[in-house]
């Protein structure tokens, strides 16, 4: 297994969360990794307009808008990550109230990995592992009629008081109607991209800190503008 750097030797002894999903968590969540503790990112989100040397640990998240999901808000979810961190015992966590029906699709690489309440708990987690879920995430919020938001976040990987660099992927595919992007948060800049095409987006974030993030859109007879 990988050997803890000096600051972090208890905690890695104990239990390592590595991540959080999009539809946020309620706990920090630290993480593995070989750095100065001294001059680490606090919790201000900074973009990287250029990905940092060696592996990150990256998640990409598929987010399907359903018909029914602009009604009651609740999207489906299929999320994979790669690049964990290889440790003994690991959580992904997810917010209480915002995801149900979660499950474990597949992992490579972990010795066991199991669906505790809102999280799920890995254990003996490989160089090179892999681990993806599916669930329902409670993330569509309708402004108007011809107006909703997709908000997400927020995404880090924390120890103790350090956040570390990150990679996130998101999917967003739209409900049937004719939907146009008129707002991001953050707008689109070096370190965070979308890319649009007939069915929604795929945004790309590489950050240290946390991110939230929130996409809105109107329907495409409507230049109006959006709601706050």
């Amino acid at each position: 297994m990988k050997t803890c750097p000096f600051a972090m030797k208890l905690a890695c002894s104990v239990l390592l969360a590595v991540t959080v999903n999009s539809t946020g968590a309620d706990e920090p969540d630290p993480f593995l990794l070989d750095a100065d503790t001294d001059s680490v990112n606090e919790g201000v989100l900074v973009l990287l307009p250029v990905p940092p040397g060696g592996p990150v640990h990256a998640h990409t998240t598929r987010i399907t808008l359903l018909p029914t999901s602009l009604r009651d808000g609740w999207a489906q979810l299929d999320q994979c990550h790669t690049d964990l961190d290889e440790i003994t015992r690991a959580q992904v966590v997810y917010r209480r109230g915002r995801v149900r029906n979660l499950a474990v699709v597949s992992s490579h690489g972990i010795g066991q990995a199991r669906v505790e309440g809102a999280s799920v708990q890995l254990e003996d987690v490989s160089s090179a592992a892999s681990l993806c879920v599916r669930a329902e995430s409670r993330v569509v919020y309708r402004l108007a009629p011809d107006r909703f938001v997709v908000r997400n976040g927020p995404f880090m990987r924390r120890f103790l008081d350090g956040f570390y660099p990150m990679h996130v992927t998101l999917d967003i595919r739209l409900p049937p109607g004719d939907w146009q992007l008129v707002e991001s948060v953050p707008a689109e800049q070096p370190g965070f991209t979308i890319r649009q095409d007939d069915q929604g987006l795929v945004a790309e974030a590489w950050f240290e800190g946390k991110l939230e993030t929130e996409f809105h859109f109107m329907s495409a007879g409507n230049n109006q503008g959006t709601a706050d």
